[in-house]
């Protein structure tokens, strides 16, 4: 109970936020950072095991799109679409996952076979443009007179607590996650694949695992932010932009701590707002560049992120009262 404490007393001290009455602008930050996040957090929960994905925006797309054609073209409430599309996003990871695992694709070899992927989607989208509007984009169809909540259309505060239920329960996952045994075995076969095998781990089977975690919480948040935003756009959902701007936000904040991808996702929010209006529309191609390079600058002086460098600052202090100790004995 003790470890749930700060996690729980963080989303109740959240969810007052609409109380405070900000403005929308800062409302439209703080539940496109809760999503972001919950992207991130999924991302993080493959990649610190070794398992770097270049195509998690495939999964965010396949999710967000799914949904919205159900409500458009079959009527299909987004409280049942979002499931159907979160199913169908994992189906898709599992058969791109489970050939890769079971052929022992691995390192930057498995990061290409998934940024293909994202790639591909993407490229499907845009082929079934009397669908889905093509690079244009799409825009789920408006409620009924007074089926607002059927549709799932609520106003940023409506939207602030979903996005927050569904952080939080992102951060739920990554705690079940660590608590389990599945966390050891992970650890052992991003260390050493056969020596796992040869104690009797099932290394495919526990790959396939974290992947369907990680792709649901994916998908999960490709979803919501479709319907928070009402409009898909094949780049913003499904591109390599997105898949870049989501290995950038866990990697700046920390995948090995459970807040380390919302910390990152704060950084790449307000990077993004900073870029938009320094560059305006005059270099639409800033943000993936300049994620780019700052994903290359983190990966070599900052492996651990934002919450690695806290942490080590939080253990200095210790580390110094205990060395005289230490040297006396």
């Amino acid at each position: 109970m003790n470890g749930l404490a700060l996690p729980v007393a963080v989303i109740a001290a959240l969810a007052c936020v609409p109380l405070l009455s900000p403005p929308d602008y800062v409302m439209h930050l703080l539940i496109t950072a809760l999503l972001t996040a919950l992207a991130g957090t999924g991302w993080a929960m493959m990649g610190r095991f070794g398992l770097v994905s270049f195509g998690h925006g495939a999964f965010l797309g396949l999710a967000a799109y799914t949904m919205a054609l159900l409500w458009n073209e079959a009527g299909l409430t987004p409280w049942l679409g979002i499931p159907v599309g979160i199913a169908v996003a994992v189906a898709a990871g599992i058969a791109l996952a489970w050939p890769a695992f079971r052929l022992r694709v691995v390192g930057h070899y498995f990061a290409l076979v998934t940024l293909a992927a994202g790639e591909i989607v993407r490229i499907l989208i845009v082929a079934l443009r009397d669908h889905t509007g093509g690079s244009l984009g799409m825009t789920p169809a408006k409620a009924p007179e007074g089926a607002a909540f059927l549709a799932m259309q609520f106003d940023k505060a409506g939207f602030w607590w979903i996005a927050l239920v569904a952080w939080g329960f992102g951060l739920f996952c990554w705690r079940m996650l660590d608590r389990s045994m599945s966390s050891k075995a992970l650890a052992a076969i991003s260390e050493d694949e056969d020596a796992a095998a040869s104690i009797g781990i099932r290394v495919t089977m526990e790959k396939l695992k974290v992947t369907v975690i990680s792709v649901a919480l994916a998908a999960l948040a490709g979803a919501l932010t479709a319907q928070y935003r009402q409009y898909l756009n094949p780049e913003s959902l499904a591109g390599l932009g997105i898949s870049l701007q989501i290995v950038f936000g866990a990697i700046a904040g920390g995948m090995y701590v459970s807040f380390g991808p919302t910390i990152g996702a704060l950084i790449t929010i307000g990077l993004e707002e900073g870029l938009r209006i320094f560059f305006g529309t005059e270099l639409t191609g800033a943000a993936p560049l300049v994620y780019g390079l700052l994903l290359v600058l983190f990966m070599l002086y900052m492996p651990r992120g934002m919450a690695g460098l806290f942490e080590r600052k939080a253990k200095a202090p210790v580390a110094a009262k205990a060395a005289p100790g230490t040297a006396t004995a």
